[in-house]
């Protein structure tokens, strides 16, 4: 059966020759153009975050949760004056949250809190409910807990509203809704010394105290917009990605018929939306900025044939196959290096690279009618500078008659008037304007100033250069860990990393309680041995620099080695985090009392 396929999403640039290939030349020619093209980029805008505003002030309403049916209005708590406290608290409900409160469940941790801005669980999954709205990994590996949640997921790419309600259904069989606050932003966790526990106050009023704190709200959860001259005097409606207006599209987008759209920006999400308003609007003009590299999605449905005759554990050995897999992998490129020097091996990654990028571009042309369109959605620059995408119908679309594409080469929209977005003197009529702009990359608390032992902001902290074990402690900020933050390793299925990052938290704690330790803290010898790391596995090309803007490499701007994921490997991941929980006393400082 097709789902029986180990289709993982794991990018494969190991340095090997092919016969007939072209000449180098030929490779060097594109390169040269990749970096043309960046530079294109960064000419129109400096390279850095400081290019996007927050969802405020005029804009404000952008940010407004069209989910939720009303403010749930309640009285601040106030765990100081009660004497009250819980054992775990995170900020954040999303997969982080859910996998790891199961794993705590699991080790008998009872009081767990979860603080989240949204109105339920979901994290990612509760915001982003656009049409067309799926995972864009294998749902049997994305999708967390399906063993212990006995589910499989009805496709092989699940959509949006699936994946919704199985976060749901995790917090209703780990009991996470009892003491969870919902509708409410942390906006500082402040370490108390003296009592050895995290002090967290809220936009809502709201001062509670825990003993551990998992941040884990990921590094892309605060919506963000282009910083465009004029916003505020557009006379159409618009929103956000992920704050849908229903009420004005209509649930099917059956109200879009006489709706002339616009929608800024061309990732992830966009290319999901965009061909789901291709069927509906009168009008589509989508204004791009940088193309996205756009790969075959092979999705269908689940077979109850396969369903039936899965295993308990299935996503477990699933997912050890996966690593064992990657060890293979790895262990050929050990044996690789041999024989070859360090430049040839990076010129034959490259090489392997463009090949995978030009097999898209000619994916392009196949698909397309119009040459011009065709070639203005062509991406250049190496495969993985910018989040690749999977879609069947996004290419497509473009072949539309009421689908215009509208490419700002690198520019962006700069300025939006009273009728709609402006470029090169012509101002395109909308009467509904997308903003399909991501979110903000956080290397630390979104929307929360954490502040540690002496004081120590996290931020001031970073300033010289992120400082973590594993990516996931930080000398001086005793019983918190963070997850999916950067000197972890990056994996494109979040879960993997989020699944091993968990169960090591719950480890953590469950050490902790047990040997009656009130704190632990990261030494500051193992934090520097895994900054170390870090940088041993990351800066060895300029690929960093070389990419096209993104969130992948801070939209251009230069930053240190350290400033980054860990680059060794998953499976080497893996080995350190089981060496770390070997020997707890070598990496962490316990106190007691």
């Amino acid at each position: 059966m097709a789902e029986e396929k180990q289709d993982k999403f794991v990018m494969n640039f190991e340095p090997t020759e092919r016969p007939g290939r072209p000449p180098q030349e030929y490779y060097d020619e594109i390169k040269a153009k990749f970096a043309e093209q960046r530079d294109v980029r960064l000419g129109y805008r400096p390279p850095g975050t400081n290019n996007y505003r927050d969802l405020d002030g005029a804009m404000a309403d952008l940010a407004r949760d069209p989910y939720a049916d009303d403010w749930a209005e309640r009285e601040p708590i106030d765990d100081t004056a009660n004497g009250d406290e819980v054992d775990v608290l995170f900020i954040g409900g999303g997969f982080s949250a859910l996998l790891t409160s199961a794993r705590l469940r699991e080790k008998g941790v009872e009081s767990i809190r979860i603080v989240e801005r949204g109105a339920d669980v979901g994290g990612t999954w509760y915001w982003n409910r656009y049409p067309g709205v799926a995972c864009d990994v294998v749902a049997y590996d994305y999708l967390p807990l399906l063993d212990e949640m006995n589910y499989v997921p009805t496709r092989h790419y699940a959509q949006g509203p699936e994946i919704f309600a199985h976060c749901q259904a995790i917090a209703t069989k780990y009991d996470l809704y009892n003491l969870a606050v919902f509708q409410t932003t942390v906006t500082e966790t402040l370490w108390d010394g003296d009592a050895q526990r995290w002090n967290i106050t809220t936009d809502r009023g709201d001062t509670m105290r825990a003993k551990f704190v998992v941040c884990a709200n990921g590094t892309l959860a605060k919506p963000r917009l282009a910083r465009i001259d004029g916003m505020e005097r557009f006379q159409g409606h618009s929103f956000h990605t992920s704050r849908w207006d229903y009420n004005f599209t209509g649930h099917d987008l059956e109200q879009l018929g006489d709706v002339r759209v616009g929608i800024i920006g061309t990732g992830a999400s966009a290319v999901q939306i965009i061909p789901n308003l291709g069927t509906h609007a009168k009008s589509v003009h989508v204004f791009q900025r940088t193309p996205s590299s756009i790969d075959v999605r092979d999705d269908w449905e689940t077979s109850d044939e396969w369903a039936a005759k899965l295993d308990d554990g299935w996503q477990s050995k699933r997912r050890a196959k996966i690593v064992s897999k990657l060890r293979e992998q790895a262990d050929r490129k050990g044996q690789l290096r041999h024989g070859i020097t360090r430049e040839e091996k990076i010129r034959r990654q490259e090489n392997n690279n463009i090949d995978q990028m030009m097999r898209i571009h000619t994916r392009i042309d196949d698909t397309v009618d119009d040459q011009a369109t065709a070639d203005a959605l062509k991406p250049w620059y190496m495969l993985m500078c910018k989040r690749p995408c999977f879609h069947n119908d996004y290419l497509p679309t473009f072949n539309r008659p009421n689908v215009h594409l509208v490419d700002t080469q690198g520019q962006g929209i700069t300025e939006i008037g009273e009728r709609g977005p402006i470029f090169d003197g012509v101002e395109y009529e909308v009467d509904l304007l997308i903003y399909a702009t991501g979110f903000e990359v956080q290397q630390t608390g979104i929307y929360n100033r954490i502040v540690g032992e002496g004081d120590v902001d996290l931020n001031d902290k970073y300033d010289s250069g992120i400082r973590t074990m594993l990516g996931i402690h930080s000398a001086g900020f005793p019983n918190m860990f963070i997850m999916g933050g950067y000197q972890a390793s990056f994996q494109f299925n979040l879960t993997d990393l989020l699944q091993v990052q968990g169960d090591h938290i719950a480890y953590c704690i469950s050490h902790a309680r047990a040997t009656g330790a009130d704190t632990m803290d990261v030494t500051a010898d193992s934090e520097e041995w895994w900054v170390q790391e870090v940088i041993a596995h990351r800066g060895k090309t300029t690929r960093n620099q070389e990419c096209t803007p993104g969130y992948y490499n801070f939209e251009g701007q230069e930053n240190r080695r350290q400033d980054g994921n860990y680059n060794g490997g998953f499976p080497a991941y893996i080995d350190h985090i089981a060496d770390v929980e070997a020997d707890m006393d070598a990496h962490f400082v316990f106190t007691t009392g």
